[in-house]
């Protein structure tokens, strides 16, 4: 029961992989998705970092210690790009964790006969963190995506978000979650300024 809750306590809309990162420390202050190994693996594949069915026994607090450092780091990143300020020595570690070689994926049969991607060995801690990592990289330098960076304008929300609608006017990291929020409390608020009246 507590792992169905984690799973669906985390949050895969950001629309990018190390945006997805960012989103697991939750859209309030002190909001933790990712306390644990159960969590952190849960994340690996919801996330799509590694396929479905990859080994990831070795997954520990170890590794949930790391990917919240590189989150804290991407998270510093991140923001300051959206803030237009430089984060020039943070960047240098996120380029330092982005050169750890990739897992390597492969295409197999499954037993139904379609290819599907398998991991060629268990992937190490350091390789999945850099594949987030270059994902920020391939953000951070892509001109377009960078542009399509927003900061979710719910009251109690930090998440960043890759705004991609038509018109680019989307306001929420989530129009089910904050924009929810935001009609309900625009609701309460008329209810209430229309009680008033006599």
């Amino acid at each position: 029961m507590a792992a169905a809750r984690a799973s669906y306590d985390l949050r895969f809309d950001s629309g990018r992989l190390c945006l997805d990162l960012l989103a697991t420390v939750g859209g309030r202050p002190g909001e933790e998705r990712l306390g644990g190994a159960d969590q952190l693996r849960d994340w690996l594949f919801g996330a799509g970092v590694v396929p479905p069915g990859t080994p990831l026994g070795g997954v520990d607090v170890g590794w949930v210690g790391t990917f919240h450092a590189a989150r804290e780091l991407l998270q510093r990143v991140v923001h300051a790009e959206v803030d237009g300020r430089a984060a020039d020595a943070d960047l240098e570690r996120v380029n330092a964790l982005a050169v750890t070689a990739p897992p390597a994926v492969l295409a197999v049969r499954a037993g139904d006969g379609t290819l599907v991607r398998r991991i060629a060995t268990a992937p190490g801690c350091d390789a999945l963190v850099g594949q987030v990592a270059r994902d920020a990289v391939e953000l951070l330098t892509d001109p377009v995506a960078r542009g399509q960076l927003r900061r979710c304008a719910g009251e109690t929300c930090s998440l960043v978000y890759l705004d991609t609608s038509r018109g680019r006017r989307r306001r929420w990291c989530s129009s089910e979650v904050c924009g929810n929020r935001e009609r309900v409390a625009r609701h309460r608020r008329r209810a209430i300024g229309g009680s008033g009246r006599g």
